[in-house]
Order: C-alpha cells, then structure tokens, then sequence
C-alpha cells in the first residue's frame, strides 16, 4: 500500500488530514503550517493513479477504511482528530465504527453519505445530472475535469484552481471513473446510525456538492442514533474546498475543535454555528 505517508509538526495531540476525490496532500498546504506548530499531523495521498484488480467495482467505501485503519496502525496513530474532505468524511465514519480506538473527533469537511436526490432527502444531484457527469468523465476525463475543477473550487484565485487541477489531471482516467461512480451512486446513509466517534461537520453556505442541508440531514441522523455529539459549522462562502478559499476560517474551526476535542461537539450540537 503506496499512500505517500509523512509527518508534520510535533505535539501532544494527533491530527489526520485525509482529501477527497481529485486531490492531494497538498490541498491542506494553507493550513498545514498553522496546524504543525502544536500538532503532530499524518498526511498522505489515496492512490487514484490505477484502478484496482478487481476493475472499478472493486472501490468500496469500506476499502478505503481498510485502508486507512492499516495506515493508522503502519504509523502507530491512535486517539487521533481524524479531518476528512469529500468523499473521505464518509470514509473516516466507517474506519471509526470499524476501529473506534483510532479516532478522538471526527471532522467531516464538505462530507454526504449520498449525493442523489430522493423523494425523501435532497442530496444536491438528480440522477440525470450523475448520470450526464459519469458520461463524461468516461468519455473524456480530463475535458470533464477542466470545467469541473474551477466549479468545485468556486474561486477566482487561479492559484487555488491550478494547485487542484494537477492532482485532478494525474489521475488515472479508469480510476477516476470508478472512484467517481462509488461515491455518486452509493448509499451510506446507514453507516451514518453506528458512528459513536463525537463529529463536528463542516460545510460551506454555496457548495452544490455538498449543499449544508445535507450536513443537517447527518447530524440529525447521528444524534438519533450512536453518536452523543454532533457539531455543525457553515462557513459562508462558495464552492467545495473551504481549505483552499476560507482558510482562516477552516482553521478557527480547527483549532477550537483542537483546542477542547472533550466539550466543543457538546457546547455546539444544538445550534448551527456560521463562520462569516
């Protein structure tokens, strides 16, 4: 298993950085310096170079998790405050149900454990929308790419767009096919009910990806349940990668949640906190 593993900074506390589809290691860049100085942080990069033996069924959520609790153990990590991007919110869930000793706090950045839309849940897509996209990315990845990657930025800044487009481009077309077909035509909703781990879930105001009423839906969902506390923070802006576009405030969430891991998903579960 290549997952390009290192880390950053020395501290009492255990921070993982985990991205999302299309990115890297590096979309924490803005972040990282501020989280080293009194953190010790895991970075590492989930291999979408190459689709697995098995073809593109052979990516499963729970493969991910595999993959993630034996890097956790590679590194001799435990009691962690585990950040998950995107897809790797969700994936971060079920590696915490499958290991609970590995994870402190959950923070699910931009996270949906389903992206279609139903009679009873809004997810963001309608089947036609996934339907069209998977098409593309099958018939011409990097054309599809070059109009998605600014769209999910949701930024100007063509410094934010560029640093995301070169993870996005070195993707292996087959891999990014399949790993795009596991997330946007999977059903995690359930996974959501055994997850114990206290969660502060973020997402931003204007994200299609990942629109807030979907953090909602999660947290709803998980209090109903297991878990005993159940944060979420919006950040007012745009697009699906607040690390990128509001890193000061991906970082004031960061650190409160660094700051008091025991207490903060308590003080905050009632009410939906806003980051302006």
């Amino acid at each position: 298993m290549y997952l390009n593993p290192r880390i950053v900074g020395s501290g009492e506390r255990t921070l993982v950085l985990s991205h999302g589809y299309g990115g890297s290691q590096a979309i924490w860049d803005m972040v990282l310096p501020h989280l080293a100085r009194r953190n010790k942080v895991l970075l590492f990069d989930w291999d979408f170079s190459s689709a697995p033996d098995a073809g593109e069924e052979g990516y499963t959520f729970s493969r991910f998790a595999d993959e993630l609790v034996a890097l956790m153990d590679e590194m001799k990590l435990s009691g962690a405050v585990y950040v998950g991007h995107s897809m790797a919110g969700m994936v971060g869930c079920i590696a915490s149900v499958k290991r609970p000793d590995l994870f402190a706090h959950l923070v699910l950045v931009g996270a949906s454990p389903r992206y279609l839309n139903s009679e009873d849940y809004e997810g963001g897509f309608d089947q036609s929308h996934i339907e069209a996209m998977l098409g593309s990315i099958a018939a011409d990845f990097r054309g599809w790419a070059e109009g998605f990657v600014p769209l999910a930025v949701g930024s100007a800044d063509p410094s934010a767009v560029e640093q995301l487009a070169r993870s996005f481009f070195a993707m292996d077309p087959r891999a990014a096919h399949g790993v795009a077909r596991m997330i946007f035509l999977s059903d995690q909703r359930g996974a959501l009910d055994d997850v114990a781990a206290p969660c502060t879930l973020v997402h931003v105001s204007r994200d299609f990806a990942a629109p807030p009423c979907v953090g909602r839906y999660m947290q709803a969902r998980m209090l109903a349940a297991r878990c005993a506390a159940a944060a979420m923070v919006t950040i007012d802006s745009v697009g699906h990668f607040p690390q990128l576009v509001a890193p000061d405030e991906m970082l004031g969430i960061l650190d409160r949640v660094l700051g008091d891991v025991g207490r903060v998903a308590e003080e905050m579960m009632s009410s939906e906190v806003r980051y302006m």
